[in-house]
């Protein structure tokens, strides 16, 4: 066993713990009584973000990459985010660590590869570095998130494009996508002079980034085949549609800080987009990242259908505003990730007992 393949393991464990730290922390900020420390709730975003999500990131593409050097990214954040759960000092600063290394990792991927998809993928790293050096330096966490949601989404809709080539996409069609990403470049920039404008200008991009999968991802044509094929096409196209609602909140909302509409425009970008991918591309990811097998099972479109009925009940309870049915909302997201696991879990435990 390599030095890589001994330290994906403890990697993804942090990532996990870090998971689980940001469920327990939004539960307790939405008034739920559950064990938690002042760390947890405060630090919410970036527990999931960089440390969940940024580690997960990381350590797929170390693993894609081959290098032993660029498991020293995800295995930073993923210390990073414990050190912040636990109040140990330095955790913001191992966190950038790992940000700065995923830019490096994509660096060497370009050099390997250039193509639009990994040089997309390249600038998404960028912008978790900046809104990790931004949160490092202080700046007010709805002001550095913004960055945050620039890296996610940049970093799927570039694997997405990397499968597209399979439709053999005309000048148009991409034309459009780089307008795309170029209008949600320009909001971030935006933002940091006249944020208010900046934000209506992602939502803008958010919005055409939405119709532009809608109406060029190989998912289209793959939502009519069967078992795990049709599954994550729904899941991505689902994914979608949220990311165009996002985009409809942001451009009508514009900068806000905190409240009911901020919660409403940050979870349809992080749960009903982001997880969306994540369930879908699970059962190819993990097995890619840890050696293990996952089956499909039509179980798995229980935790997806939770997601997503869970999203609008707290969509509703923000926008109404229902303060009770937000809470429930937001309990039955985290139903949904714990039963995403759960689901995961089982298949692998049956397909080792099977094997």
């Amino acid at each position: 066993m390599t030095a890589a393949t001994r330290v994906r393991l403890p990697t993804m464990a942090l990532a996990m713990i870090a998971l689980l730290a940001a469920l327990v922390g939004g539960l307790a900020r939405l008034g739920w009584s559950v064990p938690s420390r002042p760390g947890l709730v405060a630090f919410h975003g970036p527990l999931m973000i960089g440390g969940f999500l940024g580690t997960l990131i990381g350590l797929e593409r170390a693993v894609a990459i081959g290098r032993t050097w660029a498991y020293a990214g995800p295995l930073a954040s993923g210390l990073g985010a414990l050190a912040v759960m636990t109040g140990v000092p330095g955790g913001p600063a191992l966190m950038t660590l790992g940000s700065a290394m995923l830019v490096l990792a994509f660096i060497e991927i370009v050099r390997r590869q250039t193509a639009l998809f990994t040089i997309i993928m390249a600038v998404a790293a960028a912008c978790w570095l900046a809104g990790q050096l931004a949160w490092a330096a202080g700046t007010p966490m709805h002001r550095a998130v913004r960055w945050w949601i620039g890296f996610l989404v940049l970093t799927i809709v570039g694997e997405r494009l990397e499968l597209s080539r399979l439709l053999r996409l005309g000048a148009m069609a991409r034309g459009a996508f780089v307008v795309a990403v170029a209008v949600l470049l320009a909001g971030l920039g935006l933002t940091s002079g006249a944020p208010d404008a900046g934000v209506r200008v992602i939502g803008l991009s958010l919005i055409g980034l939405a119709i532009w999968l809608g109406a060029f991802d190989i998912a289209r044509r793959t939502v009519h085949a069967t078992g795990l094929t049709r599954f994550i096409a729904v899941a991505l196209l689902g994914g979608y549609v949220w990311l165009g609602i996002a985009g409809v909140l942001a451009l009508a909302f514009g900068d806000v800080a905190a409240g009911r509409s901020y919660d409403a425009m940050l979870h349809a970008v992080f749960l009903g987009f982001v997880f969306s991918m994540i369930f879908g591309h699970a059962p190819i990811v993990l097995p890619a990242v840890l050696g293990i097998r996952l089956p499909y099972r039509p179980s798995f479109y229980l935790h997806l259908a939770v997601l997503h009925a869970s999203l609008i009940v707290r969509l509703l309870g923000d926008l109404a505003p229902w303060p009770s049915v937000q809470r429930w909302g937001g309990l039955l997201n985290a139903l949904a990730i714990v039963l995403f696991f759960a689901n995961t879990a089982r298949s692998v435990l049956s397909s080792r007992s099977t094997a």
